[in-house]
């Protein structure tokens, strides 16, 4: 027990089994040892080391469950011509979109990608945050899609925070090349190399009609599956490409975006335990007005899970909690289903079940907010109360 300290006096939103009043955690040796009224601490943890919360909110810590953090340049042009009335769908089929970001991604050396990605990765963890997904998908060629996963295994050595990696090789088709080859010769190889190499963790596509067919992103997650790796899917984003079907049979991880899931879709998500993966920022952004079936996922029983969707182009976003107020505002979630969604679903959503929630046992990552009640931290905007980071139990 000499590891062990207690965080008395605080709030608790544990996702897990409530606390009212006033509770405490107890933190040993990493991991959450006990939590309850205040009352109740074990006289076991009467000596431990005790860390006075004032009052103040203790949440899991968050979790940023789809961003394609890594990457080269920026797009602000683009958003000029967005609001000159091009769509996200024209920019892409000009040249633009995905693939101007795969120039730039592929001129920058690892450590200017690092370089370039740690302010971003900042951002996210002043707000609380401790996991966060970064994709690759911006190389579309054996070299830069490693190098780009390779810089997020590097940014989880330079920064208290735990990384988890997806492949995300069938991102977009480049120009001048036939997107079956794609697949068979760039991207199923460079998948295969990557993993052979420890960068992978997951496996990603976007299934739309400005990249690949539901029949194509098969032969991708085939060959996951045969690697043993989960996966994920972009899926319905833009119109209804059969995403959300093709990644509930293969029991996908996550569906994101989803703005043209249909109630079909929830079910057959439902079924497979897929999480729908809010993405309010690129909703925003790109003023879409389909919003995704939220009131279909509730009634299946879909967990939905929020993130940034952090990327240069359709969502330059770097605050989970603005993206939660965007959730609310925009797709009105209520702020206890916001939080969970940056907590207990986004950790679902990445196949985690040792953090999201506080319960003894789990990863002692948690967020003290200068706050009084959850609603807060969806409430306010451009407003940052964090008060302290705990980092497998930490104090950062």
């Amino acid at each position: 027990m000499q590891s062990a300290y207690v965080l008395s006096n605080a709030r608790l939103a544990t996702m897990a089994t409530p606390v009212e009043g006033l509770g405490a955690v107890v933190v040993a040796d990493g991991a959450i040892a006990w939590v309850g009224a205040q009352g109740d601490l074990p006289d076991a943890f009467a000596q431990a080391d005790r860390h006075d919360m004032q009052g103040r909110l203790i949440t899991p810590a968050f979790l940023d469950c789809h961003t394609h953090l890594v990457h080269g340049g920026h797009r602000a042009r683009e958003f000029e011509m967005r609001l000159e009335g091009a769509s996200y769908e024209e920019l892409a089929r000009a040249g633009g979109g995905i693939m101007s970001t795969v120039t730039a991604t592929r001129a920058a050396s690892e450590d200017a990608l690092l370089a370039q990605s740690l302010p971003r990765l900042d951002a996210l963890l002043a707000e609380g945050v401790s996991c966060i997904e970064l994709k690759s998908g911006y190389g579309l060629d054996r070299d830069t899609e490693l190098t780009m996963l390779r810089v997020a295994r590097r940014l989880g050595e330079l920064r208290p925070v735990r990384i988890v990696t997806s492949f995300l090789g069938a991102h977009a088709v480049p120009a001048g090349t036939d997107a079956d080859a794609y697949i068979d010769e760039i991207c199923i190889p460079a998948l295969r190399a990557a993993h052979a190499e420890g960068l992978v963790d997951a496996v990603d596509g976007f299934c739309e009609n400005i990249a690949f067919t539901p029949a194509q992103i098969a032969r991708v997650f085939t060959i996951a599956r045969e690697l043993g790796l989960p996966v994920k899917l972009h899926a319905e984003q833009l119109s209804h490409s059969g995403g959300t079907t093709l990644a509930a049979r293969y029991g996908a991880l996550s569906a994101d975006h989803v703005e043209y899931a249909t109630d079909t879709d929830a079910r057959a998500m439902a079924a497979a335990g897929t999480v729908a993966v809010l993405l309010p920022g690129a909703f925003y952004a790109i003023r879409e007005t389909q919003m995704p079936p939220v009131d279909a996922f509730r009634a299946h029983g879909v967990p939905m899970a929020l993130a940034t969707d952090c990327n240069p182009g359709s969502s330059p976003l770097t605050s989970l909690l603005l993206a939660m107020n965007m959730a609310c505002t925009l797709f009105r979630l209520t702020p206890d289903e916001a939080l969970r969604g940056v907590t207990l679903h986004a950790a679902r959503a990445l196949g985690l079940n040792d953090t999201g929630a506080i319960a003894p046992g789990l990863r002692a990552d948690l967020a003290v907010w200068n706050v009084e009640t959850p609603a807060e931290l969806a409430y306010r905007i451009g407003f940052n109360p964090l008060y302290q980071r705990i980092f497998g139990g930490r104090l950062c």
